[in-house]
């Protein structure tokens, strides 16, 4: 049984599920598979479900569903900052900063050492001008960035405003550096392995990602897709 739900629970009214996304899973692959389980379950015609944050495909972890009339509060739980466990590659960089594209490029590591990669990471507490990847969601006059950016379009979007609240060498060891990251809503970690590897003079992209919170809601709290589907084919039906 998924705590806070019951056979007799009416997701039309209103339900918050934290949903631990798969790898490879987009965002969106999750919201239509819990809408599609419930309707199939409680027999709704319709039912608006969404969620209040995007995981690229590459990242797991928490990812805050909302349904029904909870759906109504997307935009107040965007708002909320996020927490993550982050792993990057240095010495290397891809086109999107991450591993959905190919290594082009390599950068020396043998100056990288435990006391700069201390102060590089101090650097970057507070606010901050990023620039989101080109391998992204937003939108360029009506088209989607990661669209353009697999047609091979050359462009650097507008920098943003984003704040970091917390970060925390977890783990270093060349070529790897994990991190410990609370941050305002709208930061691409993606973006933070892109001015990691710049500010320590190399080059870096992110390996591994994990969203641990949003807001007061924790990964600790959220279930797998095969524990959710379970308890729609079960619990609910039964």
């Amino acid at each position: 049984m998924i705590p806070g739900f019951s056979k007799d629970t009416d997701f039309q009214e209103g339900a918050i599920m934290l949903v631990n996304k798969p790898y490879g899973w987009t965002s969106f692959n999750v919201v239509s598979k819990i809408k599609h389980l419930i309707r199939k379950s409680k027999g709704y015609k319709k039912i608006k479900v969404g969620h209040a944050g995007t995981l690229d495909p590459l990242a797991t972890g928490l990812l805050v569903i909302c349904i029904g009339k909870a759906t109504k509060q997307v935009e107040s739980y965007l708002k909320d900052d996020k927490e993550y466990i982050a792993t990057f590659h240095l010495g290397q960089t891809t086109p999107s900063f991450d591993m959905e594209t190919q290594m082009n490029r390599d950068f020396p590591i043998e100056h990288i050492t435990t006391d700069l990669v201390e102060k590089i990471v101090r650097s970057f507490l507070g606010e901050q001008n990023q620039v989101p990847p080109l391998f992204s969601a937003k939108s360029i006059n009506g088209k989607r960035a990661y669209n353009l950016a697999r047609q091979g379009v050359e462009m650097e979007l507008e920098p943003v405003k984003v704040i970091f609240h917390e970060l925390e060498i977890i783990k270093f060891e060349i070529p790897k550096l994990t991190l410990r990251i609370k941050c305002s809503k709208g930061t691409y970690i993606r973006s933070l392995a892109r001015d990691l590897g710049k500010a320590l003079s190399s080059g870096a992209y992110l390996a591994d990602l994990v969203r641990t919170g949003s807001g007061a809601f924790k990964l600790s709290e959220a279930k797998g897709l095969e524990e959710i589907e379970k308890y729609f084919k079960t619990d609910v039906t039964n």
